[in-house]
C-alpha cells in the first residue's frame, strides 16, 4: 500500500487489488472524492506505472532545486551525511537564514519520498533560528546526495 496525503490531496495506490478496492471504498465513503485512475503526476511528484512496479520520481523538482540554490553543477557524492563532524550550535560564522530556511523546506519536501534523508534534513531544520556555516554546508551535502539518487521504486 502507498499512500501519501497532503493537505486536502491523496494519492493512494495498492500491489493488492481487494485492499486498494477495500481502502477506496472506505475513503469515498468518508470523504467527498473524486478518482483519476491513471495517475502520472502529483504534487511536483511523477508517477510511471508499469507491469512490475510503480516508479515515484521527482527528478525535475529536484533539478529545479538544484538550480534554484546553485548546486546544480556540484560534485555528486554518495553520502549525505558527514562522518567527520557533528551538528551543533557552534558552526561556524553565521549564513543568511532565509537562504537556508528555503533549502530546509524544499529538503522536508522530498522527506516524504525519499526516506534516506530524513535524519540529516531533520538535524538540520533543527537549526533554522541560528543557522552557521557548517550547517548550510550540511544542507548543501544532502543536496549533492540527491544528484546521485534522483528515483525510487515502490
Amino acid at each position: 500500500m502507498f499512500c501519501q496525503i497532503y493537505v486536502d490531496n491523496i494519492i493512494f495506490g495498492s500491489t493488492n487489488q481487494e485492499f486498494y478496492k477495500e481502502f477506496k471504498k472506505m475513503m469515498t465513503k468518508e470523504f467527498e472524492m473524486s478518482m483519476i485512475e491513471d495517475l502520472s503526476y502529483f504534487l511536483r511528484v511523477r508517477i510511471k506505472q508499469l507491469k512490475h512496479g510503480t516508479f515515484v520520481s521527482q527528478k525535475k523538482y529536484l533539478k529545479d532545486m538544484l538550480r534554484k540554490f546553485n548546486i546544480e553543477d556540484a560534485k555528486v557524492i554518495k553520502t549525505h551525511v558527514a562522518t567527520n563532524r557533528h551538528l551543533d550550535l557552534d558552526g561556524g560564522v553565521p549564513v543568511d537564514k532565509k537562504l537556508y530556511r528555503s533549502m530546509i523546506g524544499s529538503l522536508l519536501y522530498l522527506t516524504a519520498s525519499r526516506l534516506d534523508i530524513i535524519f540529516s534534513v531533520c538535524m538540520c531544520a533543527r537549526f533554522q533560528a541560528s543557522p552557521k556555516e557548517w550547517h548550510l554546508t550540511t544542507v548543501k551535502r544532502t543536496l549533492r546526495y540527491m544528484k546521485h539518487t534522483p528515483n525510487f521504486r515502490l
